[in-house]
């Protein structure tokens, strides 16, 4: 790994913490929502007690992170680390006024922008500690207990306190931010670059194909088949393409085969030529 790509990938973990942060400062926190994990126990705790949520966050974690520091690699654990410490410090450090006094309206954007911190600090290899280390030291001495079972007891009980000791309107729009976060650390951690895998099956797949590679300037891939009921042999067809460009494919093979046996399906990244580098983070 170069050492430029090092260091964009911790200035994203930096970033990601921030924005992490702020979706706690601009909205859970002043409108008294726990989207789940240590950080949202936190919050329970800040408005029973008055303890920091940043240091509260922290205090948490120190145990979890001694107790797992072996489930972790040099790297992840170092990252996991630093990305834990900078939470911590930036929801306490960064004063900021709430946006909105609408609990709809908090737990939407604040699980929005949750979700785009976490997902940036999960795609650069690194956790902020907490509920996904505990996961982990569970999984190690039960494992017919899941990770995400785990995750998921643990946000459900941070979620089901808030109901009981701040309301059971925080309880629920906590499970909104929650669901909308985690949708949202998937679109990040998978990335935006979508597209539509192809399959056709035709008589006639090396004269689409042609045509895909000539006219769409778009890559093809001949797979050999053969049909369960006829037993006879034929080409299938592989082909990715843009969004934008599955009208013009579809008109393609209509074309020269109005009778192909085509699949389309959601393809959520796509890396290599024409698409992205793999070496993107």
């Amino acid at each position: 790994m170069t050492k430029s790509r090092t260091v964009n990938e911790y200035l994203l973990i930096i970033l990601g913490c921030l924005l992490t942060a702020l979706s706690f400062n601009f909205f859970f926190i002043p409108n008294e929502i726990a989207p789940g994990g240590l950080s949202g126990l936190a919050t329970v705790i800040y408005y029973l007690f008055g303890f920091p949520v940043g240091v509260t966050t922290l205090v948490l974690n120190i145990p979890l992170f001694i107790a797992g520091i072996r489930q972790l690699g040099g790297h992840f654990g170092l990252r996991t680390l630093i990305a834990t410490i900078l939470l911590s410090v930036f929801i306490d450090l960064i004063k900021v006024p709430a946006l909105t006094n609408d609990m709809l309206l908090a737990s939407i954007y604040g699980g929005f922008l949750m979700g785009i911190g976490l997902g940036l600090i999960f795609r650069m290899n690194a956790t902020t500690g907490g509920t996904d280390l505990f996961a982990k030291i569970i999984h190690k001495f039960f494992p017919a207990i899941s990770v995400a079972w785990v995750l998921f007891a643990v946000d459900f009980l941070v979620v089901l306190a808030a109901a009981v000791l701040l309301g059971p309107n925080q309880g629920l729009y906590a499970v909104v931010a929650l669901a909308l976060a985690a949708k949202v650390i998937d679109l990040v951690q998978e990335g935006l670059n979508s597209a539509k895998a192809v399959f056709v099956i035709s008589d006639h797949s090396e004269a689409i194909s042609q045509r895909i590679m000539k006219e769409m300037d778009r890559g093809a891939t001949l797979l050999d088949g053969r049909g369960a009921y006829t037993g006879k042999e034929k080409s299938v067809l592989l082909c990715v393409v843009s969004r934008t460009q599955i009208v013009q494919v579809k008109n393609l093979i209509n074309e020269i085969d109005p009778k192909a046996f085509v699949l389309v399906a959601d393809v959520k990244e796509v890396m290599g030529e024409g698409f992205t580098s793999a070496s993107n983070p």
